[in-house]
């Protein structure tokens, strides 16, 4: 292993405190990257790090050396890339971030499809439903299923609507009676889909009124496939993206409740950190993703 990847792989462990994630991180297994940190102290005469059962941790004169390189490394490996990214090639590593039940069902077909135009181009994919700061979180691009932007900090791409509807089992509308208003709803029996899994208020219009509902009285969830399930148990009523319900509607496990009645418009978008510049593996991946979306599968 030459020198480069020797203090790599120090970095990372110097990072992430553990020779296991660090490996886990490079792709590599932890005796190489043992061998590798080994190697880089014996050439520099010098222990960086400190190896207890519990934790690993800098030395001082680690901490001096990664404070030292670490900037370097990025540098260089920021300079390969933009070398590359002047002959169109897009490369290195691109972190993105999504919900985990949209993440799931479109994800796999756009990486691989992705993969196939850009194989110099390594993704590291991250799916939860929590808002996550893209930029503390160290992720370059984030999709979203939320209301209009409003974080000046980021830079923002809309892609399109996502359609919401609401939806509760056969059994659950039979006993529940007839629902041809928002106000027929039961509120302690609407399922709340909320990050943090806490009441969410629902915006509901048709003709020029409109209406708030209050859920998650009584049940929340921060998952769409979770309260989804829930919904088909008979629990009561959800508000969840059609992306997700769909086949339940088709298979008629849910029916769909005061279907003129209009939520506040969800947004599937792109987020990004401050880039002066985007980098072309984020432009491409951006491209080609909402290339999928808009043309291949609807939302």
């Amino acid at each position: 292993m030459n020198e480069f990847s020797q203090i790599k792989a120090f970095l990372a462990v110097a990072e992430l405190h553990s020779f296991v994630a660090a490996a886990r991180q490079l792709a590599m297994t932890a005796p190489s990257v043992t061998r590798a940190v080994s190697a880089l102290e014996e050439r520099l005469g010098v222990q960086l790090l400190l190896r207890t059962t519990r934790q690993v941790s800098l030395t001082s004169a680690g901490a001096i050396y990664a404070a030292r390189v670490g900037p370097l490394l990025a540098e260089f490996e920021k300079a390969g890339e933009e070398v590359r990214e002047q002959q169109g090639e897009a490369a290195g590593l691109l972190r993105i971030n999504a919900p985990l039940s949209l993440g799931l069902q479109i994800l796999p077909e756009v990486a691989s499809g992705f993969r196939a135009q850009h194989p110099e181009t390594a993704l590291s994919l991250h799916l939860t439903d929590r808002f996550i700061d893209i930029v503390s979180d160290n992720i370059d691009l984030a999709i979203r299923i939320s209301q209009a932007p409003g974080d000046k900090s980021t830079i923002w791409r809309k892609v399109c609507r996502v359609r919401r509807v609401l939806v509760a089992a056969p059994d659950y509308l039979a006993a529940a009676g007839s629902i041809t208003r928002p106000e027929d709803l039961h509120t302690r029996a609407c399922l709340a889909y909320d990050e943090e899994a806490l009441s969410e208020i629902w915006e509901l219009s048709y003709a020029g009124r409109s209406h708030k509902v209050r859920a998650g009285q009584t049940l929340a969830g921060n998952n769409g496939d979770l309260i989804g399930r829930l919904a088909e148990n008979g629990e009561g009523v959800a508000l969840l993206p059609l992306f997700i319900v769909e086949p339940s509607l088709s298979a008629e496990r849910l029916q769909q409740v005061l279907p003129d009645w209009e939520p506040t418009p969800l947004w599937l978008t792109l987020y990004y950190p401050p880039y002066e510049k985007l980098p072309l593996r984020v432009k491409k991946f951006s491209d080609f993703f909402e290339n999928y979306v808009t043309r291949i599968r609807s939302l």
